[in-house]
């Protein structure tokens, strides 16, 4: 899914919304709506060919296992395909799952037991690239006037989060993202994301593409 990086003239980004391309915006409007994460997502039309794995995931950090639970199976109940069933790991506890339109969620939270009923609170919203080089590209967002957050070698970048961005932007080697997900990594044809946030859109070194931010809404 790489292509050619265009340069930008941009003198800084922020991550201030994410748009899903999907084939039917009304089928996935309903399935976002009863999944309960519409508010963190956009959606626009496109019929660009996609086929295996896109590159990304937008994952969900809650507070404990049973809201786990309660997110997969909202989301299997409108619809979507469980790639990986809910259970505990080194880190916590998790589950992944792959709306109809192909957009991959990861729900997860670090506790591995509940302390109380489940809620419908996300405590924090992860759009997560998969890059073939994680060093190059942190590089890159960093020279574009993103701030990192957290840095893992050449194995995970987080970075701060926009000042009105719902969403936050993290970079993991697309190999061990898509081991992490339970899906192949091949693929090939458009991610189907577009990030707004840019002073002029660009794309980057692994074909992620930005677009202006949208003028801010009138008071």
């Amino acid at each position: 899914m790489a292509m050619a990086t265009k340069t930008s003239t941009a003198a800084g980004i922020s991550l201030t919304s994410v748009t899903l391309e999907v084939t039917d915006l009304a089928a996935a409007d309903a399935f976002y709506r009863a999944f309960g994460v519409n508010a963190y997502v956009r959606l626009q039309a496109s019929e660009a060919p996609s086929t295996g794995f896109r590159g990304f995931t937008v994952a969900l950090t809650v507070a404990q296992p049973a809201t786990v639970d309660g997110f997969v199976g909202d989301a299997v109940d409108a619809g979507a395909v469980v790639l990986k069933s809910p259970s505990k790991s080194f880190w916590g506890y998790g589950g992944v799952v792959q709306a109809p339109d192909g957009t991959i969620w990861k729900i997860a939270t670090s506790a591995k037991k509940d302390t109380g009923p489940a809620s419908r609170t996300v405590d924090e919203v992860v759009l997560l690239l998969g890059v073939e080089d994680v060093k190059a590209t942190r590089q890159y967002y960093v020279g574009q006037g993103l701030t990192v957050a957290k840095s893992f070698g050449g194995k995970y970048a987080e970075f701060a989060p926009g000042r009105h961005g719902l969403v936050k932007l993290a970079l993991y080697k697309r190999g061990a993202l898509a081991k992490d997900l339970g899906v192949p990594a091949e693929g090939s044809g458009s991610h189907r994301v577009v990030l707004s946030g840019a002073t002029d859109g660009f794309t980057d070194a692994d074909g992620f593409v930005w677009e202006a931010a949208p003028p801010a809404a009138k008071p």
